[in-house]
């Protein structure tokens, strides 16, 4: 089976299941405090898009092999230019994955099926600057 759209991590295009692709946008500030007058002074950095993935059964895996999925997400790489699908195309990004979790759905004799896929993938720069 051929997905309309599915991810590619560096130079690697994904097949997969996408069950949701959750987005944060997250502010990050140089400094917010409370001054005397109570107000809230702050300098913004920017705001910055993470993405949490998760994947159907590896069964449902079109030309993908889940194990080499598990491996290119699992890579000890400080970071990954990640492409994820859109309404209107891709938004690529530069991100480091901050974790990665699945789990066994069936062991019979020889054949694994795992479920449950996630990842975490933390943008490296903001997406948006004041």
């Amino acid at each position: 089976m051929k997905f309309e759209k599915g991810i590619k991590v560096g130079n690697t295009y994904f097949d997969i299941p996408m069950v949701s692709l959750k987005r944060n946008a997250n502010f990050l500030d140089k400094y917010a405090e409370r001054v005397e007058s109570g107000d809230l002074e702050r300098e913004l950095i920017g705001v910055y898009y993470n993405y949490t993935l998760t994947v159907g059964s590896s069964d449902e895996f079109g030309d993908t092999d889940y194990e080499v999925f598990w491996d290119k997400m699992t890579e000890p790489a400080e970071f990954h230019d990640i492409s994820i699908p859109t309404a209107n195309g891709y938004y690529v990004f530069r991100a480091y994955i901050s974790s990665v979790s699945d789990e066994y759905e069936k062991i019979l004799d020889g054949d694994v099926r795992f479920t449950g896929f996630t990842c975490k993938f933390t943008a490296r720069s903001p997406a948006r600057k004041p």
